[in-house]
């Protein structure tokens, strides 16, 4: 049984988290499919994709190396509904208490949404295991080098538009990780043609995250 901390330190050592947001479940399988077939080795579905919890537990069963969590837990009843389609791990848009709660209770690490000092001090006082600064792009790499200076001994994950021009700045700068949304995967994949290019463009993605880190 993998226990709660091998599953951070799995999240940390990958740097880079996939997010499948998309508007039908028939597409999931083959989505994770073609993320994994390009070296993805962590990636989250969100609550608002159609069927999640089931997408998870298939996921789980069909890649059992590779990290499956539940993203978009906005509520505690949602991260109930992750774990118990098997997400191994829940991330959160917004610093979020209950939801907090619900991870630690199971065991479950969770990746906390914040975006101002208060938010990140909220999220640790909760027991988030690593802050997600969101939406990372519109506050940009100055903001994250401030807010890092009294948050020095917490992780952080750049997420909300991080794409291949930005992504190596957010390491240079020093985060521990990032977030892929649209950049990597679109929520309308439905062809041949858009699974190939998925596994593409994931394998020019982990080839940009720094090997001394």
């Amino acid at each position: 049984m993998i226990i709660k901390q091998d599953i951070i330190d799995r999240i940390l050592s990958a740097k880079l988290i996939s997010i499948i947001r998309l508007r039908e479940q028939a597409s999931v399988a083959r989505t994770v499919d073609a993320l994994v077939a390009g070296g993805i080795q962590v990636l989250e579905i969100t609550t608002n994709t159609p069927g999640f919890a089931e997408a998870i537990e298939k996921a789980r069963k069909h890649h059992p190396d590779v990290l499956i969590g539940a993203g978009t837990v906005v509520t505690s009843d949602l991260a109930k509904q992750a774990i118990a389609g098997g997400a191994q791990f829940l991330v959160t848009p917004n610093t979020n208490k209950t939801v907090a709660e619900v991870g630690n209770a199971n065991g479950i690490p969770v990746l906390m949404g914040a975006m101002s000092p208060t938010e990140v001090a909220d999220a640790l006082v909760y027991g988030a295991d690593i802050i997600k600064l969101f939406p990372a792009g519109d506050l940009g790499i100055s903001y994250f080098k401030s807010l890092k200076g009294p948050f020095d001994s917490a992780s952080f994950f750049a997420v909300g538009g991080v794409d291949e021009s930005n992504m190596r700045d957010w390491f240079e700068a020093g985060i521990d990780g990032v977030g892929l949304g649209s950049s990597l995967v679109k929520s309308n994949v439905t062809t041949e043609a858009d699974f190939k290019k998925i596994t593409a463009i994931a394998e020019k993605f982990l080839k940009l995250i720094p090997n001394d880190r």
